[in-house]
C-alpha cells in the first residue's frame, strides 16, 4: 500500500510539472480550467448529479443530453424535468441538448416541439436550463431556444462538432444563429465537439483539427469555450471477464495537445462521462456486473461473470476494485459512488445494484476525479 501512495503521488506531481509546462510555455490563463460532463440524461448519470458534493458542483457545468424515446416523447421529458428537480439545486444551471430528439409537436394543438415544452416543465420546477443548439438547426429549433432563453435568462450553448465528415460554419451561419437566438457571443457558450477519439486516431490531426477551428470561432467572444470529446467503448462487448481491464482516455490526452498549443485562453475540458460519444442503442436483457472505474490516465473496466444469483457477483467485482492499486488513498471519501463501492466491497449493503446504480456510481467517481485533476492543475 506504501508503494502505491508513492507511485499515486508521483503520477500526481508530474502531471502537474506537465500541466505548469503548459502554462508557462504558452502563457495560459485561467486556471484551473472548468469541466463540462456531456452526460446522458439518464436515471444513473441524474444520480450522480444529486449526490455530488457543493466542491463538485461549484467546477462542473453540466450538458445533458435526452435519449431518444419517439413514442413517448412528452413522458420523457415530463420525467426528466421531475429528476432534474432533484438533481439540480435551484439557481444552478442545466444546459440541455434536445438536439437527438425528433422536431415534432409534443402534445396535439399545442405549440411547441420538446424545447419549449422542457422549458415551461423545469421552469416550473425551479430549474434554469440553457439550451443547446447547432448552427444546422432549423429555424422553428432556433426560435424555441430563443424564447427558452429569454424566459430562463441563462444564454444559451452553440455546439460545433469537428471531424472529417463534418462541415465547419462559415462565418454567415455562425452571425444568422446568435441573430435568430436574439443573444451577444457574451451571452453563448462555445462547445467543440471532437467525437469519439478511436484507439489509434492520429492524435496530431485531432488536435490540428480542433484548433483550427477554435481559432476561426475565436473572433467572436464567447461566454465558455469547451473543447470535448470521448474515448470509452461504445459497449462492453468482448471485454475479459473477471478482472480489469485498462481502457486509455485519449479524449484527455487530446485536450492536453490543444491546450499545449493553444495561444491565448485555455478552453475548459469536455468528455462524454463513462459512455461512448454517441446516442446508445436499445439495450435488452441484463447486464453482467461491471464497473467503468476512472484512475488519472485509464479507465479501469471490470466486467464479471454471473456465477451467483442476481448480481451478487458484483459484490466480488467491489472487493477486488476496493483491495486493488486502483482504489485510490482517500477510499471512500472520494466520492458518493466511491463510498457506495467500499459498501459493496465489505457486504454491508443487502442488495449490489443493478446497471442504474453501476453507472450512476462509476459517473459519481468520475466527476469526482476529474474536478479534482483540473482543480489542483494535474490535468
Amino acid at each position: 500500500m506504501a508503494l502505491y501512495l508513492r507511485s499515486w503521488r508521483l503520477v500526481i506531481l508530474s502531471e502537474r510539472n506537465q500541466a505548469s509546462r503548459f502554462a508557462a510555455a504558452q502563457g495560459i490563463r485561467g486556471w484551473p480550467v472548468a469541466y463540462v460532463p456531456i452526460l446522458k440524461a439518464k436515471a444513473g448519470e441524474l444520480q450522480a448529479l444529486e449526490h455530488a458534493t457543493p466542491e463538485v458542483r461549484s467546477r462542473i457545468r453540466p450538458v445533458l443530453e435526452l435519449v431518444p424515446d419517439p413514442e413517448l416523447v412528452r413522458d420523457q421529458l415530463e420525467t426528466f424535468s421531475d429528476r432534474a428537480m432533484d438533481a439540480i439545486p435551484t439557481g444552478e444551471l442545466l444546459t440541455v441538448d434536445c438536439g437527438a430528439l425528433p422536431a415534432i409537436r409534443v402534445l396535439e394543438g399545442a405549440s411547441g416541439g420538446p424545447i419549449v415544452r422542457l422549458s415551461e416543465s423545469l421552469g416550473l420546477r425551479g430549474v434554469d436550463m440553457c439550451p443547446v443548439v447547432r448552427t444546422s438547426d432549423t429555424d422553428d429549433v432556433l426560435h424555441e431556444a430563443a424564447d427558452a432563453s429569454r424566459s430562463h435568462q441563462r444564454g444559451a450553448c452553440l455546439r460545433v462538432a469537428t471531424g472529417p465528415s463534418e462541415a465547419t460554419p462559415n462565418e454567415e451561419q455562425i452571425r444568422a444563429t446568435l441573430q435568430t437566438l436574439r443573444l451577444a457571443p457574451e451571452e453563448v457558450d462555445l462547445l467543440i465537439d471532437a467525437g469519439p477519439v478511436q484507439p489509434g486516431s492520429a492524435m496530431g490531426g485531432l488536435a490540428e483539427r480542433v484548433l483550427k477551428l477554435l481559432d476561426l470561432l475565436s473572433q467572436w467572444k464567447w461566454r465558455h469555450e469547451c473543447v470535448a470529446a470521448g474515448a470509452f467503448p461504445a459497449n462492453l462487448t468482448g471485454f475479459p471477464r473477471g478482472r480489469a481491464t485498462p481502457v486509455a482516455r485519449r479524449d484527455l490526452e487530446l485536450w492536453k495537445r490543444v491546450a499545449y498549443h493553444r495561444h491565448g485562453q485555455t478552453p475548459d475540458f469536455g468528455d462524454f462521462g463513462v459512455t461512448h460519444p454517441r446516442m446508445p442503442t436499445q439495450s435488452r436483457g441484463t447486464p453482467d456486473p461491471n464497473m467503468r472505474y476512472t484512475t488519472p490516465d485509464n479507465w479501469q473496466v471490470y466486467v464479471y461473470p454471473r456465477v451467483r444469483p442476481g448480481n451478487d457477483d458484483f459484490f466480488t467485482l467491489s472487493r477486488d476494485l476496493v483491495s486493488s492499486p486502483h482504489w485510490p488513498p482517500t477510499g471512500p471519501r472520494t466520492s458518493w459512488g466511491d463510498a457506495r463501492l467500499h459498501e459493496c466491497a465489505n457486504r454491508q449493503r443487502l442488495k449490489a445494484g443493478g446497471g442504474t446504480q453501476w453507472r450512476a456510481w462509476a459517473t459519481s467517481h468520475h466527476l469526482a476525479m476529474v474536478t479534482a485533476e483540473l482543480a489542483t492543475g494535474a490535468r
